[in-house]
């Protein structure tokens, strides 16, 4: 995917009506390269999401690597959602993914006063997880 999170951010701003928006969403999630069946399973499910979401990432060998995420959902419009979240965050080191401020994106965006309740749990439990992994990843970080 090389859509931007700024490109996204750019295209709401462009885009008057949800309706117009969710389709946008949805556009994003098939814009989503295809997501590799190995991972299809337990350990790359996302927990508390309503619909099932699968997160993959890869993490450079180098210090502070960057980490690339890969995501898909059985739902067309969290599958947008998955490719939100990996726009914010896919490609960014982990020091990096702890700064942002996942709360303001979706307020940006309006998606946390668009999505349903069961929508915006499933949203915030991707964060969760990637931002855990980040943690994991910074704390585990040799010291320079």
């Amino acid at each position: 995917m090389t859509t931007t999170i700024d490109q996204i951010f750019d295209d709401f701003a462009f885009l008057d009506a949800w309706d117009d928006r969710y389709r946008y969403i949805i556009e994003l999630g098939g814009d989503l390269p295809p997501y590799p069946e190995a991972a299809r399973d337990a350990a790359h499910k996302v927990p508390g999401c309503v619909s099932q979401v699968w997160l993959n990432s890869t993490v450079g060998d180098q210090p502070n690597p960057p980490i690339s995420y890969e995501g898909d959902s059985d739902s067309h419009i969290v599958k947008g959602l998955v490719a939100i979240v990996l726009a914010l965050y896919s490609g960014r080191r982990a020091s990096e993914i702890l700064a942002v401020d996942p709360e303001a994106t979706l307020k940006r965006l309006g998606l946390d006063e668009h999505l349903t309740p069961q929508r915006a749990n499933g949203l915030r439990s991707m964060i969760k997880r990637i931002r855990m992994e980040a943690a994991a990843l910074a704390e585990n970080a040799p010291a320079s």
